[in-house]
């Protein structure tokens, strides 16, 4: 079994999300910038999380993600499950047809256990053990989002409307009709 990015990530941004939503709703900017994951993907693997009901989803300003359930009634196997990402060791996925017509593989037991002892160990790992090492570590929880905003600091300077003309032949008729 190889667990690929999808996995990896989608617990990564879990453990952010449990981290920082005592503050209210978590932006995938700020998760994205924080995690250095693509924000298209982060979009992806959340709407999988939010068709599992592992996070809920708040629009508009000040909006964002957070968990649908506490933290501690979620396990990584929730969360890589929810992403299409399969636990499983066997050749066949599990089908018991590892050599087609001719059945199992020699190892298909092996195998097998091996997925069945995985399944078990992700699911007793809940996200608020995570968070809680997290916490340990001395991982900082910012109180503010980190995401840069379009909107400038900066006051508008709006300009002077001058009442003149903008070029020779408007200023020639300027004088025309004088």
């Amino acid at each position: 079994m190889r667990l690929t990015t999808k996995g990896r990530f989608a617990v990564t941004a879990m453990i952010d999300l449990a981290l920082r939503q005592n503050s209210g709703p978590v932006t995938l900017a700020a998760i994205s910038q924080r995690q250095q994951i693509s924000l298209s993907y982060l979009e992806q693997l959340f709407g999988k999380l939010r068709r599992h009901e592992l996070v809920e989803s708040t629009r508009g300003p000040g909006g964002g993600y957070t968990l649908g359930r506490k933290a501690a009634e979620i396990t990584v196997a929730d969360i890589i499950v929810s992403v299409d990402e399969p636990i499983d060791a066997t050749q066949c996925g599990g089908k018991e047809n590892c050599l087609g017509e001719a059945g199992r593989c020699m190892t298909h037991e092996l195998w097998a256990a091996l997925n069945t002892r995985m399944v078990e160990f992700l699911d007793s790992v809940s996200l608020q053990k995570l968070v809680d090492e997290q916490i340990a570590k001395g991982v900082q929880i910012e109180d503010k989002p980190t995401v840069k905003r379009a909107i400038s600091s900066m006051p508008v300077v709006k300009p002077i409307r001058v009442n003149a003309p903008n070029s020779v032949f408007a200023l020639g008729n300027v004088f025309a009709k004088s």
